[in-house]
Protein backbone atom coordinates (compact mmCIF):
# COMPACT_ATOMS: atom_id res chain seq x y z
CA UNK A 1 0.00 0.00 0.00
CA UNK A 2 2.80 2.24 1.00
CA UNK A 3 4.60 1.40 -2.94
CA UNK A 4 1.24 2.70 -4.63
CA UNK A 5 1.29 5.67 -2.28
CA UNK A 6 4.83 6.48 -3.94
CA UNK A 7 3.80 5.80 -7.53
CA UNK A 8 0.90 8.06 -7.43
CA UNK A 9 2.19 11.27 -5.08
CA UNK A 10 0.42 13.57 -7.11
CA UNK A 11 -3.27 11.80 -5.84
CA UNK A 12 -4.20 12.87 -1.76
CA UNK A 13 -4.47 8.89 -0.91
CA UNK A 14 -5.98 8.65 2.78
CA UNK A 15 -7.22 4.83 2.34
CA UNK A 16 -6.73 2.28 0.10
CA UNK A 17 -8.26 -1.51 -0.26
CA UNK A 18 -7.27 -4.17 -2.03
CA UNK A 19 -9.94 -5.39 -4.35
CA UNK A 20 -9.70 -9.66 -5.16
CA UNK A 21 -12.42 -10.15 -7.01
CA UNK A 22 -13.10 -10.81 -11.26
CA UNK A 23 -10.73 -12.94 -13.45
CA UNK A 24 -8.49 -10.02 -14.87
CA UNK A 25 -4.84 -10.72 -14.56
CA UNK A 26 -4.99 -7.06 -13.37
CA UNK A 27 -4.03 -5.90 -9.64
CA UNK A 28 -7.17 -3.61 -8.55
CA UNK A 29 -7.64 -1.02 -5.70
CA UNK A 30 -9.80 0.92 -4.35
CA UNK A 31 -8.76 4.48 -3.99
CA UNK A 32 -9.74 6.92 -1.26
CA UNK A 33 -9.12 10.29 -2.23
CA UNK A 34 -10.87 13.26 -0.04
CA UNK A 35 -14.34 11.99 0.00
CA UNK A 36 -14.58 10.26 -3.51
CA UNK A 37 -13.76 6.73 -3.75
CA UNK A 38 -11.81 5.56 -7.24
CA UNK A 39 -10.40 2.26 -9.02
CA UNK A 40 -6.97 1.81 -10.08
CA UNK A 41 -6.24 -0.95 -12.31
CA UNK A 42 -2.20 -1.93 -12.24
CA UNK A 43 -0.92 -4.02 -15.74
CA UNK A 44 2.37 -5.34 -16.88
CA UNK A 45 3.80 -2.58 -19.06
CA UNK A 46 3.53 -5.71 -21.81
CA UNK A 47 -0.01 -4.80 -21.83
CA UNK A 48 0.67 -1.54 -22.40
CA UNK A 49 -0.74 -0.97 -26.29
CA UNK A 50 -3.87 -2.47 -24.94
CA UNK A 51 -4.92 -0.75 -21.74
CA UNK A 52 -4.68 2.93 -23.84
CA UNK A 53 -7.01 1.19 -26.34
CA UNK A 54 -9.00 0.11 -23.13
CA UNK A 55 -9.10 3.70 -21.69
CA UNK A 56 -9.67 5.22 -24.90
CA UNK A 57 -12.64 2.65 -25.07
CA UNK A 58 -13.81 3.85 -21.82
CA UNK A 59 -13.29 7.43 -22.70
CA UNK A 60 -15.55 7.63 -25.90
CA UNK A 61 -18.03 5.13 -23.99
CA UNK A 62 -18.36 8.32 -21.70
CA UNK A 63 -18.44 11.24 -23.79
CA UNK A 64 -21.02 9.23 -25.88
CA UNK A 65 -23.07 9.36 -22.61
CA UNK A 66 -23.18 5.43 -22.04
CA UNK A 67 -23.22 4.62 -18.36
CA UNK A 68 -19.38 3.54 -17.69
CA UNK A 69 -16.87 4.96 -14.87
CA UNK A 70 -15.80 8.18 -15.69
CA UNK A 71 -12.29 7.95 -16.81
CA UNK A 72 -9.84 9.96 -14.66
CA UNK A 73 -5.63 9.69 -15.87
CA UNK A 74 -3.82 6.50 -17.21
CA UNK A 75 0.13 6.14 -17.60
CA UNK A 76 3.18 4.24 -16.63
CA UNK A 77 4.30 3.74 -12.80
CA UNK A 78 6.60 1.77 -11.36
CA UNK A 79 7.22 -1.21 -13.79
CA UNK A 80 3.29 -0.92 -14.03
CA UNK A 81 0.84 0.87 -16.63
CA UNK A 82 -2.47 1.84 -14.76
CA UNK A 83 -5.99 3.25 -15.13
CA UNK A 84 -7.59 5.18 -12.82
CA UNK A 85 -11.27 4.88 -12.89
CA UNK A 86 -14.09 6.56 -10.85
CA UNK A 87 -15.49 3.94 -8.38
CA UNK A 88 -19.41 3.17 -9.02
CA UNK A 89 -21.31 2.64 -6.12
CA UNK A 90 -24.10 -0.76 -5.62
CA UNK A 91 -24.52 -4.03 -6.04
CA UNK A 92 -23.54 -6.90 -9.17
CA UNK A 93 -26.11 -7.53 -11.13
CA UNK A 94 -25.96 -11.09 -11.01
CA UNK A 95 -26.75 -10.78 -7.15
CA UNK A 96 -29.32 -7.65 -7.48
CA UNK A 97 -31.23 -8.89 -10.32
CA UNK A 98 -32.80 -11.81 -8.33
CA UNK A 99 -34.15 -9.23 -5.78
CA UNK A 100 -35.98 -7.39 -8.39
CA UNK A 101 -39.45 -7.55 -9.80
CA UNK A 102 -39.37 -9.69 -12.69
CA UNK A 103 -40.76 -6.08 -14.78
CA UNK A 104 -37.45 -4.46 -13.07
CA UNK A 105 -35.27 -7.17 -14.20
CA UNK A 106 -36.56 -6.62 -17.93
CA UNK A 107 -36.71 -3.18 -17.86
CA UNK A 108 -32.93 -3.62 -17.18
CA UNK A 109 -32.18 -5.58 -19.38
CA UNK A 110 -33.68 -3.48 -22.41
CA UNK A 111 -31.22 -0.51 -20.94
CA UNK A 112 -28.23 -3.10 -21.59
CA UNK A 113 -29.23 -3.64 -24.84
CA UNK A 114 -29.74 0.09 -25.54
CA UNK A 115 -26.41 0.64 -23.98
CA UNK A 116 -24.74 -2.58 -26.21
CA UNK A 117 -26.41 -1.06 -29.70
CA UNK A 118 -25.12 2.61 -28.73
CA UNK A 119 -21.48 1.02 -28.20
CA UNK A 120 -21.44 -0.36 -31.20
CA UNK A 121 -22.35 2.26 -33.40
CA UNK A 122 -19.27 4.34 -32.07
CA UNK A 123 -16.73 4.96 -35.06
CA UNK A 124 -14.12 2.34 -35.77
CA UNK A 125 -12.04 1.58 -38.94
CA UNK A 126 -12.67 -2.26 -40.05
CA UNK A 127 -9.81 -4.65 -39.61
CA UNK A 128 -7.95 -5.34 -42.60
CA UNK A 129 -8.94 -9.18 -41.66
CA UNK A 130 -12.74 -10.09 -42.69
CA UNK A 131 -15.18 -11.13 -40.33
CA UNK A 132 -15.57 -14.83 -41.27
CA UNK A 133 -11.38 -15.47 -41.44
CA UNK A 134 -10.73 -13.99 -37.89
CA UNK A 135 -14.25 -15.90 -36.52
CA UNK A 136 -13.13 -19.33 -38.07
CA UNK A 137 -9.52 -19.30 -36.96
CA UNK A 138 -10.94 -18.39 -33.37
CA UNK A 139 -13.64 -21.19 -34.11
CA UNK A 140 -10.94 -23.80 -34.97
CA UNK A 141 -8.87 -23.19 -31.73
CA UNK A 142 -11.44 -23.85 -29.57
CA UNK A 143 -12.29 -26.72 -31.33
CA UNK A 144 -8.47 -27.91 -30.95
CA UNK A 145 -8.41 -27.07 -27.54
CA UNK A 146 -11.63 -29.44 -26.89
CA UNK A 147 -10.68 -32.37 -28.70
CA UNK A 148 -7.24 -31.94 -26.69
CA UNK A 149 -9.02 -32.14 -23.82
CA UNK A 150 -9.52 -34.77 -21.16
CA UNK A 151 -12.92 -34.36 -19.85
CA UNK A 152 -15.32 -34.09 -22.51
CA UNK A 153 -19.15 -33.27 -22.59
CA UNK A 154 -22.01 -36.00 -22.58
CA UNK A 155 -23.33 -33.95 -26.37
CA UNK A 156 -20.44 -32.37 -27.21
CA UNK A 157 -20.63 -33.84 -30.36
CA UNK A 158 -24.17 -31.28 -31.00
CA UNK A 159 -22.10 -28.54 -30.68
CA UNK A 160 -19.86 -29.43 -33.36
CA UNK A 161 -22.57 -30.35 -35.92
CA UNK A 162 -23.85 -27.26 -35.19
CA UNK A 163 -20.45 -25.23 -35.80
CA UNK A 164 -19.56 -27.18 -38.70
CA UNK A 165 -23.52 -26.58 -40.26
CA UNK A 166 -23.65 -22.84 -39.90
CA UNK A 167 -20.11 -21.15 -40.41
CA UNK A 168 -21.25 -19.95 -43.49
CA UNK A 169 -23.40 -17.22 -41.54
CA UNK A 170 -20.05 -15.60 -40.97
CA UNK A 171 -19.27 -14.13 -44.24
CA UNK A 172 -19.60 -10.65 -44.74
CA UNK A 173 -20.56 -9.22 -41.62
CA UNK A 174 -19.31 -6.29 -40.40
CA UNK A 175 -16.97 -5.21 -37.30
CA UNK A 176 -17.76 -2.94 -34.31
CA UNK A 177 -16.11 -2.15 -30.98
CA UNK A 178 -16.96 -4.65 -28.54
CA UNK A 179 -16.86 -4.37 -24.51
CA UNK A 180 -15.61 -8.17 -25.16
CA UNK A 181 -17.16 -9.50 -21.66
CA UNK A 182 -20.80 -7.80 -21.93
CA UNK A 183 -23.14 -9.92 -19.00
CA UNK A 184 -24.79 -8.88 -15.64
CA UNK A 185 -21.34 -10.25 -13.67
CA UNK A 186 -19.66 -6.85 -15.21
CA UNK A 187 -22.91 -4.47 -14.42
CA UNK A 188 -23.61 -2.77 -11.45
CA UNK A 189 -27.27 -1.55 -10.29
CA UNK A 190 -27.23 1.32 -8.06
CA UNK A 191 -29.42 2.27 -5.02
CA UNK A 192 -31.32 4.23 -7.31
CA UNK A 193 -31.64 0.89 -9.58
CA UNK A 194 -29.57 2.69 -12.23
CA UNK A 195 -27.23 0.53 -14.59
CA UNK A 196 -23.88 0.46 -15.04
CA UNK A 197 -21.45 -1.00 -17.42
CA UNK A 198 -17.47 -1.64 -15.86
CA UNK A 199 -14.50 -4.00 -17.16
CA UNK A 200 -13.87 -3.26 -20.27
CA UNK A 201 -10.36 -5.45 -20.09
CA UNK A 202 -11.42 -8.14 -22.96
CA UNK A 203 -12.46 -5.47 -25.29
CA UNK A 204 -12.04 -5.94 -28.85
CA UNK A 205 -13.21 -5.64 -32.26
CA UNK A 206 -15.66 -8.27 -33.96
CA UNK A 207 -19.17 -8.86 -34.98
CA UNK A 208 -21.70 -6.89 -33.72
CA UNK A 209 -24.04 -9.87 -32.16
CA UNK A 210 -20.92 -12.08 -31.15
CA UNK A 211 -21.10 -9.77 -27.87
CA UNK A 212 -24.20 -11.43 -27.21
CA UNK A 213 -22.21 -14.72 -26.78
CA UNK A 214 -22.16 -14.49 -22.84
CA UNK A 215 -25.44 -13.76 -22.61
CA UNK A 216 -26.04 -17.59 -21.43
CA UNK A 217 -24.76 -16.04 -17.79
CA UNK A 218 -27.09 -13.30 -17.73
CA UNK A 219 -29.96 -15.60 -18.83
CA UNK A 220 -28.60 -17.92 -15.95
CA UNK A 221 -29.13 -15.12 -13.57
CA UNK A 222 -32.29 -13.45 -14.76
CA UNK A 223 -34.17 -14.53 -18.29
CA UNK A 224 -36.66 -11.13 -17.96
CA UNK A 225 -33.17 -9.75 -17.93
CA UNK A 226 -31.71 -11.65 -20.72
CA UNK A 227 -35.12 -11.47 -23.20
CA UNK A 228 -34.84 -7.19 -22.18
CA UNK A 229 -31.46 -6.73 -24.00
CA UNK A 230 -32.01 -8.93 -26.86
CA UNK A 231 -35.52 -7.11 -27.31
CA UNK A 232 -33.40 -3.30 -26.27
CA UNK A 233 -30.60 -4.18 -28.57
CA UNK A 234 -33.12 -4.78 -31.77
CA UNK A 235 -35.96 -2.53 -30.46
CA UNK A 236 -38.00 -5.38 -30.43
CA UNK A 237 -37.89 -6.28 -33.67
CA UNK A 238 -35.30 -9.61 -33.52
CA UNK A 239 -33.91 -11.18 -36.90
CA UNK A 240 -34.06 -14.75 -37.90
CA UNK A 241 -30.46 -14.53 -38.73
CA UNK A 242 -29.20 -12.76 -35.17
CA UNK A 243 -30.70 -16.35 -33.43
CA UNK A 244 -28.77 -18.68 -35.58
CA UNK A 245 -25.56 -16.80 -35.17
CA UNK A 246 -25.84 -16.42 -31.74
CA UNK A 247 -25.88 -20.32 -31.37
CA UNK A 248 -22.62 -20.60 -33.72
CA UNK A 249 -21.15 -18.07 -31.10
CA UNK A 250 -22.15 -19.74 -28.06
CA UNK A 251 -21.61 -23.72 -29.16
CA UNK A 252 -17.88 -22.29 -29.89
CA UNK A 253 -17.53 -21.23 -26.43
CA UNK A 254 -18.81 -23.66 -24.95
CA UNK A 255 -16.36 -25.82 -26.22
CA UNK A 256 -13.34 -24.00 -25.45
CA UNK A 257 -14.91 -23.11 -21.79
CA UNK A 258 -14.30 -27.19 -20.97
CA UNK A 259 -10.34 -26.80 -21.00
CA UNK A 260 -10.15 -23.27 -19.54
CA UNK A 261 -11.35 -24.46 -16.83
CA UNK A 262 -9.58 -27.66 -16.25
CA UNK A 263 -6.67 -25.34 -14.13
CA UNK A 264 -9.56 -24.32 -11.68
CA UNK A 265 -10.30 -27.23 -10.41
CA UNK A 266 -13.19 -29.35 -10.40
CA UNK A 267 -15.85 -27.55 -9.06
CA UNK A 268 -15.51 -25.22 -12.26
CA UNK A 269 -15.05 -28.19 -14.57
CA UNK A 270 -18.72 -29.42 -13.30
CA UNK A 271 -19.91 -25.90 -13.61
CA UNK A 272 -19.10 -25.55 -17.36
CA UNK A 273 -20.38 -28.95 -17.27
CA UNK A 274 -23.96 -28.32 -15.66
CA UNK A 275 -23.91 -25.04 -18.22
CA UNK A 276 -23.53 -27.15 -20.96
CA UNK A 277 -26.81 -29.56 -20.73
CA UNK A 278 -28.58 -26.53 -19.40
CA UNK A 279 -28.23 -24.78 -22.90
CA UNK A 280 -28.84 -27.97 -24.55
CA UNK A 281 -31.90 -27.98 -22.48
CA UNK A 282 -32.86 -24.32 -23.21
CA UNK A 283 -32.38 -25.55 -27.25
CA UNK A 284 -33.99 -28.71 -27.21
CA UNK A 285 -30.38 -30.12 -28.34
CA UNK A 286 -30.11 -27.64 -30.76
CA UNK A 287 -33.30 -28.92 -32.59
CA UNK A 288 -34.24 -25.04 -32.67
CA UNK A 289 -32.62 -21.78 -32.80
CA UNK A 290 -34.61 -19.27 -30.23
CA UNK A 291 -34.21 -20.76 -26.30
CA UNK A 292 -36.65 -21.84 -23.91
CA UNK A 293 -35.97 -18.76 -21.42
CA UNK A 294 -37.03 -16.26 -24.38
CA UNK A 295 -39.75 -17.66 -25.79
CA UNK A 296 -41.30 -18.58 -22.31
CA UNK A 297 -40.80 -15.13 -21.20
CA UNK A 298 -41.65 -13.58 -24.65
Amino acid sequence: MHTIRNSFPHLAIHHIEKLDKGWSDDDKYILHIDDEKYLLRLSNLDQKNFKIREYELIRKCYEAGLPVQKPIEHGEADGYYYLLLQWVEGKEATIRLPELPELEQYRLGVEAGRNLRKLHQLDVQQPGESWESKMNRKIDRKINMYNACDYKFQKGHLFLEYIEAHRHLLQNRRQVLHHGDYHVGNMIIGDDYSLHIIDFNRHDVGEPWEEFNRIVWSAQASPAFASGQINGYFSDEVPEAFWRLLLLYISANMLSSLPWGVPFGQTQIEIFMEQADEILDWYDDLRTVIPSWYRSFS
